[in-house]
């Protein structure tokens, strides 16, 4: 003789029904192809399933996990951002403007290029990058190192590649570009034979700080000497590897007079045609 089994009316509204199928399809309660609401709710009395709270996140882990998605998109990591994403928008504590900017971020879907860089930088593939800037100019590089780095709050894409023609940069560095990825409108990467390098080129620029600065001095992790001058009172030498004198020299020059660069001397050279342009724009501007 079969047992009939216990039925039970579930009160909800079409929309909360919608919900507990879509949680029964995710679990695999399934009745042929349908989700079964039935089934979830039988997997929850036996424990198989597990009911927690939705909404006892602390502030601060909210805010960490948000500001992760903006890290790993800057860095290339699109997929791990959007996982974490998904994660917050489980959660019942985030606020409506919170809510509605990680959905944003998620229908933003970066263009197939970026998507493309990203995996090949992962898998240190060298590639031939080709884009059009805004003023339509067409440029094309074999690219054999890169790494998307922030500058002043930019991303920009840092990177080693074989063509130099039109660099600025001292001769040591032209191999090194530094391009801004959202000035590229559009672009083409395809991937292209032959070694990846370990990092950019470099060179050691030797400074000394001087005053409160050389007090007040940070070490960072580029520094190869941070040391104070025996002979000298009140002098910090630091030695650093530098792979590009454009941001070398925007970082330094907030600091003037009190860092002088010492060596080489074509870097050298640069920081003082830089403050001799200076002085003479002051003293155009009061001739005026």
């Amino acid at each position: 003789m079969s047992r009939k089994g216990q039925s039970i009316t579930l009160s909800v509204t079409e929309r909360d029904k919608a919900e507990l199928e879509a949680i029964a399809l995710e679990f695999g309660m399934m009745w042929g192809d349908d989700p079964n609401i039935s089934k979830l709710i039988k997997a929850i009395a036996q424990r198989k399933l597990i009911i927690a709270k939705n909404n006892d996140w602390p502030e601060s882990r909210i805010r960490a996990l948000h500001r992760c998605i903006g890290a790993l998109t800057d860095i290339g990591q699109i997929e791990q951002a959007q996982i974490i994403a998904n994660l917050l928008l489980e959660r019942s504590e985030l606020s409506t403007p919170l809510r509605n900017e990680i959905l944003s971020f998620l229908e933003d879907t970066p263009p197939a290029w970026r998507l493309q860089l990203d995996r090949y930088i992962l898998r240190q593939q060298p590639f031939q990058l080709s884009y059009q800037d805004a003023a339509e100019r067409v440029f094309n590089f074999t690219v054999r190192y890169a790494k998307i780095n922030p500058h002043e709050k930019r991303q920009y894409l840092d990177c080693w590649c074989e063509e130099t023609a039109d660099n600025k940069d001292v001769p040591e560095l032209t191999h090194n570009w530094c391009f801004r990825l959202d000035r590229i409108l559009d672009a083409a990467v395809t991937q292209v034979s032959g070694e990846w390098r370990s990092q950019l080129d470099e060179i050691e620029v030797e400074m000394h700080l001087l005053n409160n600065l050389a007090f007040a001095y940070q070490a960072k992790p580029q520094d190869v000497f941070n040391e104070w001058l025996p002979d000298k009172q009140r002098v910090r030498r630091v030695v650093r590897r530098v792979s590009n004198t454009f941001w070398f020299m925007r970082e330094i020059m907030q600091y003037t007079p009190d860092c002088v660069i010492v060596a080489p001397e074509n870097v050298r050279s640069l920081i003082k045609q830089k403050l001799i342009s200076c002085c003479e724009n002051y003293d155009l501007h009061l001739s005026d």
